[in-house]
């Protein structure tokens, strides 16, 4: 009977701490709405916001055609990419920036997949088990994550909707996630 209680008591708590996350400050999401809620110019380009408000933040959120994306400033480079990992669809804006072999990854925080910010990469760490003492060596799984084009015009930052024409494995959670844009950015 003991254990029982015990049991009620820790699912309790597992509860509560459940809607601290989920009530927590969340992500600013400076253009939300049907297309984005950005502007869009002439040329097709979204704005995404103020070059100077990013670097300042170092990351922005921001829907693109009702895709939620993720724009990183990192060592004087800016990044975009979907905002949900191709893995399983973690928040991709949470995550943090690592330099694995040269080259800066998100790394997102559900399960630590790792994806080249330049490229979309997956990275993996992995040995061959033929070598005669095989060391774990960085290892591309190939493009994973949709990398989105941005253009920087007059201090203003914009990205360029997305080619559909290819596809990419964080499409799914893209897709998904794109008409519940709330519960997608974590809110």
């Amino acid at each position: 009977m003991l254990d029982l209680v015990i049991l009620s008591l820790l699912y309790f708590i597992c509860f509560l701490i459940s809607v601290v996350i989920w009530c927590r400050p969340k992500d600013v999401d400076l253009h939300s709405s049907g297309t984005g809620g950005a502007e869009v110019e002439p040329d097709g380009l979204v704005f995404i916001g103020k070059e100077e408000d990013i670097k300042k933040s170092q990351r922005i959120t921001a829907k693109v055609d009702g895709r939620e994306i993720v724009v990183f400033y990192h060592e004087g480079k800016f990044h975009a990419l979907d905002s949900r990992c191709y893995h399983e669809g973690g928040p991709l804006c949470r995550g943090e920036i690592e330099d694995i072999n040269g080259q800066a990854c998100i790394v997102c925080p559900w399960h630590k997949f790792k994806i080249t910010l330049e490229t979309g990469e997956g990275l993996y760490e992995g040995i061959n088990p033929l070598e005669p003492s095989p060391t774990p060596k960085w290892q591309s799984k190939g493009v994973k994550q949709r990398i989105h084009k941005l253009t920087i015009d007059n201090g203003n930052v914009y990205v360029s909707p997305p080619d559909l024409s290819v596809s990419f494995d964080s499409d799914y959670f893209a897709e998904k996630y794109k008409n519940g844009g709330e519960l997608a950015m974590g809110k």
